[in-house]
């Protein structure tokens, strides 16, 4: 069920509950048998099928697999854990990645490595190599691995810019659902612009909905376009009823690439900051502080030094009791961020996250009743 809705720019937010990223996980018998992590038949670069009595469509996806595959990673992670009785009990995880860059470097999502302490990647021709982790970023649900190829000229697959995509378009997904390596399905681009959040702390900003087929296992996978080019990771489904329901969600690969650049240069994301603590407004609070907009982020806090302190914000200056909360009232409300509205702190979280330190935005706030824009250079943090 979704959570609200921006009418603004119909971006739809899918119920936390409701979707699950797709990693998984066994430990020991608690979880049952482990499926097989390798299948005889995958096809190898010797075993190409003929394509000539194939249809247009069928050939193109057989070549797109025959390319893409040896690229595609299943990622195993073993971890310890203590039961109830402090036994020690071993927890394998298992999930998708895919190689961007001959040097090694793979991504996934980050929850497919959460809590490692270590990883293994298995490619499509069945080599095997122990992997680090070089980065993560939990808020976007991305992760950045390296394996050392040994002399070996990997597969690197293509990136798209999935900024360019269009609801229709044929879509392929290859992960490795229950342990089953190398899958193909395919389907369509089902919806765009999606924010999806999948934790507390994650969500997917600009998510792709496909009705590929994607099952757990898959997460971390490539979300491919007709020519073979990267264009999201697949990463969760929406589930109401925790079986798959043609609704998959894949984060768009120009973010992703983004935070692997980073991660490869930096070792860290480099992200916008403003500098504000902030609470959402509610009619009931807008009413009794006699504001005049009902939605928006109050802000109670101006960090001192931060870019919003320098652009001349200001924080509340009277507490008062609402609910059950301590508030700052008296400071600027913001509603909107280079004419996006903002009506709650994951739109913040949403428009900020677009943005790269140094970038200059109009913030778009309430000083008592006067409304009024405000120049602002974004910082780093």
């Amino acid at each position: 069920m979704p959570l609200g809705w921006n009418s603004s720019n119909a971006v739809r937010l899918i119920a936390l509950a409701a979707v699950l990223v797709l990693g998984a996980y066994w430990a020991g018998s608690r979880w049952g048998t482990r499926p097989p992590t390798s299948v005889a038949a995958i096809p190898t670069a010797s075993q190409t099928p003929a394509t000539s009595d194939l249809t247009p469509e069928e050939a193109n996806n057989v070549k797109i697999y025959h390319e893409a595959a040896p690229a595609v990673a299943n990622i195993v992670t073993r971890a310890v854990e203590y039961d109830f009785f402090f036994n020690v009990v071993p927890v394998e995880g298992a999930g998708s990645g895919f190689v961007i860059d001959p040097r090694g470097y793979i991504l996934t999502n980050a929850h497919v490595v959460q809590g490692a302490q270590s990883i293994e990647v298995t490619l499509g021709d069945q080599s095997r190599y122990p992997a680090k982790l070089v980065g993560a970023d939990p808020r976007n649900g991305i992760a950045l691995l390296k394996i050392d190829p040994r002399g070996k000229n990997l597969v690197a697959l293509p990136l798209a810019d999935s900024r360019a995509l269009r609801v229709g378009q044929r879509v392929l997904a290859i992960g490795n659902p229950f342990g089953f390596q190398s899958t193909l399905t395919t389907g369509v681009v089902s919806a765009l612009g999606r924010t999806v959040q999948t934790s507390e702390q994650t969500f997917i900003d600009e998510a792709i909905q496909t009705d590929a087929a994607i099952n757990r296992g898959n997460s971390g996978g490539p979300l491919l376009d007709s020519h073979g080019r990267v264009v999201g990771i697949n990463t969760a489904i929406f589930a109401p009823t925790g079986t798959t329901a043609g609704i998959g969600f894949a984060i768009p690969i120009h973010a992703a690439k983004q935070i692997a650049d980073d991660l490869i240069r930096e070792g860290r994301v480099r992200r916008a900051y403003l500098g504000v603590d902030t609470t959402a407004l509610f009619p009931g609070l807008a009413e009794a502080l006699s504001l005049p907009v009902e939605e928006g982020l109050l802000i109670e806090r101006v960090v001192p030094g931060s870019p919003a302190a320098q652009a001349g914000l200001r924080g509340g200056t009277l507490a008062v009791i609402a609910g059950m909360r301590r508030i700052l009232v008296g400071g600027d409300v913001l509603v909107a961020l280079d004419g996006q509205p903002i009506a709650n702190q994951l739109d913040m979280n949403r428009l900020l996250n677009r943005k790269r330190p140094s970038d200059h935005v109009r913030l778009t706030i309430y000083r008592g009743r006067q409304k009024t824009d405000v120049e602002v250079t974004l910082g780093e943090r």
